[in-house]
Order: C-alpha cells, then structure tokens, then sequence
C-alpha cells in the first residue's frame, strides 16, 4: 500500500514538472480517441439503417392518375412471391407524410390540393426476389412509377462495408499515433529522472517499483484524453443526429444514448490499456539498459 502511495504521489509530481507536455499529451491522446469513436459511430449508424432496410421488403408501385386501385392490386396479387397488396390512396399518403414529419405539419397543410399520388405497398417472401417482382410491376400498365429500398439498401451496405474497412484503418493508425505520443512522454519523464533511478536500482530497487510511477503517470493521462473524448462525443452526438435528420428526415439513425455511454467505457478503457502497455515499453527498456553491468 505504502508502495503504490509513493507511485501515485510521484506520477503526480511528473505529471506537474512536466505539465506543458502532460497537457499535449492528453489533447492529443482526446483528438484520437474521439476520432476513433466518431468513426465507430458512423459505422453504427449506416449499419442500423442498412439493417432497417433491408428488414422492409416492399416496393411501393406509385398508380397512374385515375387507375382502378381494386384492378390494380389484383393485378400485383397474381405476380409470384408476392405476399402482400395494401392500398395507400392520396389521403393515406399525406397522412403518414405528416405522421414522419410532425415538425412540418402545418407546412404540409398550406399545400392546399394533395400534390401525392396514390400506390400499392407490395410486400414480397424474400429479398432475392425483389428484382424479378420489381420487373413484373413494371410491366403493368396500371403503375407509373416503382420505388423500392433494395437499391437504396445495396448501395448503404457497400458504404457500411467501406466506412467498416476505413475505421479498422483509422483506427489502427490513431492508436499507433496515441501509443507513440504516450511513450515519448514517458521517455522523457524517465530520462528527466535518470541519475535519481540509476541509484535506486543500485541500492537494491526492484524494477517494478522504479516503474511504478510513471506507469501511472501514462494510465492517467491516456485515461484523462480518452474521458475527454468520450465526454465530448457524448455531448455532441445528439446535436449531430439532430442536424443529419433535419437534412435526411427520412433515415432511421441510431438515437441511442446507452450506445454513446457502452463505447465511451470502452474508449476509457482503450486509453488506459495503450497508456499501460506503452508505459511498460518505454520504463522497460530503460531499466533493462540501466540494470546491465559496466
């Protein structure tokens, strides 16, 4: 106990006569960290809407003006792998236009005359088979237009697929450079103290408690910018989300606080392990060059 009293009090005293690059040390450690979170969320967020997608298997077949709805649905109930007909008529439409954007109601109502045409939501069994129902709809003449999110799903999963590969990079090259930063600043907090160390191992110190605070010098201010960066992203995801649905109101992004919480433990956590095994490089090989006989 009394030994990790004097490495806390130690790291400490570094931490102090070393403050100009302690404080470097944790912006540029809280630059990374956030970094890396904002890429994990990105990844997040385009795999939620991907997932969505693709789990709303139906087509919506806009009806030309004036078409028969009956007619119509009848005519889509008999093509294969179709499971499902539901008429949305101009009234129907305008509705759930007005349920997803609640915020712009009124504008929605000074439209005056319903400009939304009305359609069939066409549910098929299976997503292998939307191309050939997209190919037999388009065929009849009853129908005038054919949206459909298997395009838009195929499209965001090959983003979703990038943006995975681009954090897995970034997050490598932003740990690497974290790892770097931490074990400079141990280094020099170590030579700073070199002759004070040197007479500590020759009166008998165990190397362990030589490394001891400055180990907990790197856990504390690996820790200390990776607490940032997880504060700060926890405080401007929402924004974010806010802006990117105002701009695409009709993605379903992922407004999950417990998400931004779990991934802000995990990048503490990060910080404090790169910080540990750095410090543990950087004490390590000193110690091991000091030890060795003259």
């Amino acid at each position: 106990m009394g030994s990790f009293k004097y490495a806390l009090r130690d790291g400490a005293r570094l931490i102090i006569r070393h403050w100009g690059l302690a404080f470097l040390t944790i912006f540029t450690s809280m630059a990374v960290f956030y970094l890396i979170g904002a890429s994990v969320l990105l990844v997040l967020n385009t795999r939620h809407i991907v997932d969505i997608l693709e789990g709303e298997l139906s087509i919506q077949a806009y009806l030309a003006p004036n078409a028969n709805y009956e007619e119509a649905a009848r005519a889509v109930a008999d093509i294969g792998h179709v499971t499902k007909v539901v008429i949305i008529t101009q009234e129907m439409a305008l509705e759930r236009l007005k349920q997803r954007l609640p915020d712009r109601a009124d504008v929605l109502t000074l439209l005056g005359e319903n400009p939304l045409p009305s359609s069939l939501e066409v549910s098929i069994d299976r997503a292998d088979n939307i191309e050939s129902v997209v190919m037999a709809l388009a065929a009849i003449p009853l129908i005038n237009d054919i949206v459909y999110a298997g395009k838009l799903a195929e499209k965001l999963a090959k983003f979703s697929s990038f943006a995975g590969h681009f954090s897995l990079a970034m997050l490598i090259v932003a740990i690497t450079a974290s790892a770097v930063v931490l074990f400079n600043t141990i280094r020099i907090a170590v030579y700073s103290k070199e002759e004070e160390i040197g007479i500590m191992l020759l009166v008998g110190a165990t190397p362990t408690f030589v490394a001891m605070p400055f180990v907990l010098q790197g856990i504390i201010l690996g820790g200390a910018g990776s607490l940032g960066a997880s504060i700060f992203l926890a405080l401007s995801y929402n924004g974010i989300i806010a802006r990117l649905k105002d701009l695409m109101p009709f993605l379903p992004f992922l407004e999950s606080n417990s998400v931004v919480l779990e991934l802000g433990l995990i990048l503490v956590g990060a910080g404090a392990t790169v910080s540990l095994i750095a410090s543990l490089i950087a004490v390590e090989t000193f110690t091991r060059r000091a030890m060795k006989p003259l």
